[in-house]
């Protein structure tokens, strides 16, 4: 549009409300549709204020200035868009709405609950007013960050206007990428890294095999993406490589297999036939099995894809040890009887758990070695100078690793109340972000299944140690006496051997060990 003014930056919304800045972006405006592709780009970035000067037309406030532009009738409103709930996100599933169209809501109501790669979380009203349309209804999936809502108006008599309201009306919509051309009459299909050509069906074994690679001809790889093409049954002479002189690289092998890989080489392609193509798409099963295909949440994707790379990229090793916890037992027993006699006659008295003294105790551990509580940062390490111990917990929809921050300077009870307040909120899906994204140190407890004697755990990155442990169970020892009973509980250290060398590991433990045998220890 003429005269419109230019892109500002994202400093012009320093003084706008904490809550606005971190949950949404909005656009409040009583048009439907403003004819400003421009707008609509910028209108992610900023937020901007309308006042309407007639039925058809719009003042925007622009830098201190009203600029005016013409739109259609619709009362005064406000448009909520998807926002980017952790910085991971890039799509998000609507899982409920907690709110009617028509309904009165406060600033702060549960509006919807949306699920992320990361968790489901409760998404707050960010204005107050009435909820005038619900655009993308329970169960909406793969919605992409900036895709308008709902709408939301100031009183209850602007409701019925947006009856028919529909998303293409928006003169909001999903900010749209700086580089997408606009789509021509014939798409042609972008180039995307790496790129592959899959053979066409209608190959024959003999054709396929007559059109090898020239003899002078070499597939340019590091080994180390060799490996992964091997691991994952990438065919390397259908990969374009994205590294110096069109050489394929670990990434360009990565992203071949997460986004399904090239299809079959040509001969066996060829040499499958259409009745026997369904069981090749069902992974072989066969033809009269009885099985459930389970969608993906977005959470699952995310868990599946960090783990994947995690294995692949990081050189794991484990370190294991039988640590003696009966003196623990002993301190943990009096300490809750402790809490139980200051509880109150109606409060249900609290119980500190072995798994909080462990993470104390790692804590405590990772300031004696500070190597285990670092960052392997590609070209450096960064050692952090404060310790987050992410705890593990398993909810109904996937592992999840809130945190207890500065871990090493916190009370047992402090750390068990915590992590028992954590922990419901992530099976209940409440959890906030900035409570489970980050962490410096892992911890991962399968003790209480009885079940498990130890197991190795896989480690979150970028960090380069996660802590791994198992039950308890009775032992015999030798003693003065003869024998004595004691009770033990393995503990294996999964460390990262680009930060943590053996030995480091070995003082780590070493460290941790001492503290859970000698409790009073952690006092000092």
């Amino acid at each position: 549009m003429r005269g419109f003014p230019p892109k500002t930056s994202t400093e012009s919304m320093s003084k706008l409300s904490a809550r606005s800045l971190r949950s949404l972006q909005l656009l409040r405006q009583p048009a439907s549709a403003l004819s400003v592709a421009h707008f609509s780009q910028v209108a992610t970035k900023n937020i901007y204020k309308f006042k309407p000067l007639t039925t058809n037309s719009v003042n925007v406030l622009f830098n201190g200035k009203w600029v005016r532009f013409y739109s259609t009738d619709l009362p005064e409103h406000v448009k909520v868009t998807l926002p980017a709930l952790s910085p991971t996100m890039e799509m998000g599933t609507i899982v409920s709405w907690a709110k009617k169209e028509g309904e009165q809501i406060q600033e702060g109501d549960l509006l919807c609950e949306i699920e992320t790669d990361k968790a489901t979380m409760g998404f707050e009203t960010p204005e107050e007013g009435y909820l005038a349309k619900i655009l993308l209804p329970e169960g909406s999936k793969d919605v992409p960050i900036g895709k308008l809502l709902c709408i939301i108006v100031e009183n209850e008599a602007d409701v019925a206007p947006f009856k028919d309201f529909s998303a293409s009306d928006s003169a909001a919509p999903a900010a749209p990428k700086p580089s997408a051309p606009a789509p021509a009459a014939a798409p042609t299909p972008a180039p995307s890294t790496p790129s592959f050509t899959p053979p066409t069906a209608a190959v024959s074994p003999t054709s396929a095999a007559s059109a090898p690679p020239a003899s002078g001809d070499r597939v340019k790889a590091s080994p180390y993406a060799k490996k992964l093409a091997a691991e994952h049954g990438v065919p390397l002479s259908q990969l374009s490589g994205s590294g110096p002189g069109g050489r394929l690289i670990a990434s360009d092998i990565l992203n071949a297999a997460q986004s399904g890989g090239p299809a079959p080489p040509a001969h066996a392609a060829a040499s499958i036939s259409p009745a026997s193509s369904p069981s090749a798409a069902t992974g072989g099963a066969p033809q009269h099995a009885s099985y459930q295909d389970i969608p993906l949440s977005n959470m699952r994707k995310t868990i599946a894809k960090r783990l994947s790379e995690s294995k692949s990229t990081i050189p794991h090793y484990y370190l294991t040890s039988e640590i003696v916890v009966d003196d623990l037992l002993k301190i943990r027993e009096k300490l809750n009887q402790i809490v139980a006699a200051e509880s109150g006659k109606d409060e249900k008295p609290h119980k500190i758990s072995i798994n909080d003294f462990i993470i104390k105790a790692s804590a405590l551990a990772c300031l004696r070695v500070p190597e285990a509580n670092s960052f392997f940062m590609d070209s450096f390490i960064r050692q952090n100078n404060q310790v987050d111990v992410s705890v593990a917990v398993s909810t109904d929809k996937g592992l999840l690793t809130p945190i207890v921050f500065d871990a090493d300077s916190k009370g047992i009870l402090q750390i068990s109340k915590e992590v028992q307040a954590l922990a419901a909120k992530a099976r209940d899906g409440k959890l906030q972000p900035q409570e489970f994204q980050g962490g410096t140190f892992s911890v991962s407890n399968l003790g209480m299944f009885g079940s498990v004697d130890h197991f190795s755990a896989i480690i979150n990155p970028p960090q380069s140690c996660i802590l791994a442990i198992g039950g308890a169970s009775k032992k015999l020892l030798p003693s003065e006496d003869g024998h004595r009973q004691v009770t033990t509980v393995k503990v294996t250290l999964s460390c990262d051997h680009r930060v943590v060398d053996g030995a480091i590991g070995a003082v780590w433990l070493k460290h941790f060990k001492s503290f859970l045998e000698k409790p009073h220890t952690m006092l000092l």
